[in-house]
């Protein structure tokens, strides 16, 4: 979901949450209209302008209803469907009831924020139909093939290892082992890291996962083949080559929210650049000195 939208959101929630569950589960108030329990032949002519509630001069719809109810937390609609009605009808009426106490008396400051959240919350669901519109199964699996084609064939290198703090250390061990020294056993007696205890085993990797001195002496070893000693910002390595394998694709269902991502931004940043590219923006305020940002006097206080 686009920050924008999440900003939007949030806002909502943090309202619902500030009533908390008990006050969604109130009983409702007086002006709730008797519609708000109707017949099933009722129910069928409901409509998003259909008023559930009047207050002062204003109306509160099922429209408003249903919106509210889609911004709210999972926890909340696991409630009954009359507590949860009888609970946003609740808040929205009070929204409504405060919001008027402000009717011609709302600071800057606060119609300014209105405009920004009012904006920020139609570009962000400008975005979200564009990243909804992007990410297909077709467009899923037509970015899963490119990755593969273009990870190419690529190897896997189980190998093991022996690390301790010295060149003279690690190649008294190198001669040890090519005298005939078991390399695990030399491991397990000698090496300082973890894999110690597993005759030094780092088990399966690939390129990129490994340090670049260490991964520069794996790829030119045969299996069986030792090395060393070879030093990295960890110490110095004995390396042992046990085997290799060609490494298997990832699994579509393994990359398909990476993949997503990936889609969804770029049909986002196309459509920016697309709609900028269709309007003319002029930035007088580039010239401005930055910390006009922190003069609060400018908004009368």
């Amino acid at each position: 979901m686009p920050a924008t939208i999440r900003l939007c959101v949030v806002s909502a929630l943090a309202l619902a949450a500030g009533l908390g569950l008990p006050a969604m589960a109130q009983e409702a108030t007086t002006e709730a209209p008797a519609e708000a329990t109707t017949t099933t032949s009722a129910a069928q002519a409901l409509t998003a302008e259909t008023v559930v509630a009047t207050v002062g001069d204003q109306s509160i719809t099922l429209g408003h209803m249903i919106a509210l109810r889609d911004a709210l937390p999972p926890e909340y609609l696991t409630l009954d469907d009359k507590t949860l009605y009888d609970g946003i009808l609740n808040q929205l009426v009070q929204q409504s009831a405060l919001a008027q106490t402000l009717t011609g008396k709302t600071t800057l400051r606060q119609d300014l924020t209105i405009q920004n959240e009012t904006r920020g919350f139609l570009s962000g669901a400008a975005l979200q139909a564009v990243a909804e519109t992007a990410v297909t199964d077709a467009a899923i699996q037509a970015a899963y093939d490119e990755r593969v084609k273009a990870m190419g064939t690529q190897t896997e290198y189980h190998a093991a290892h022996i690390i301790v703090d010295s060149e003279e250390k690690a190649a008294a061990l190198k001669t040890e082992i090519d005298g005939g020294k078991d390399f695990g056993e030399v491991a397990k007696a000698n090496s300082t890291d973890g894999a110690a205890a597993n005759g030094g085993d780092l088990g399966w990797f690939g390129l990129g996962m490994m340090v670049k001195p260490f991964e520069d002496a794996v790829v030119a070893m045969k299996p069986g083949e030792v090395k060393g000693p070879l030093q990295t910002e960890f110490g110095w390595h004995l390396v042992k080559l046990i085997e290799t394998r060609t490494a298997e694709a990832p699994k579509i269902d393994d990359l398909r929210e990476e993949l997503a991502g990936e889609i969804e931004k770029k049909a986002v940043d196309a459509h920016i650049e697309a709609v900028m590219a269709g309007v003319t923006v002029t930035k007088p305020g580039e010239a401005f000195d930055p910390a006009a940002l922190k003069d609060t006097t400018i908004l009368g206080q």
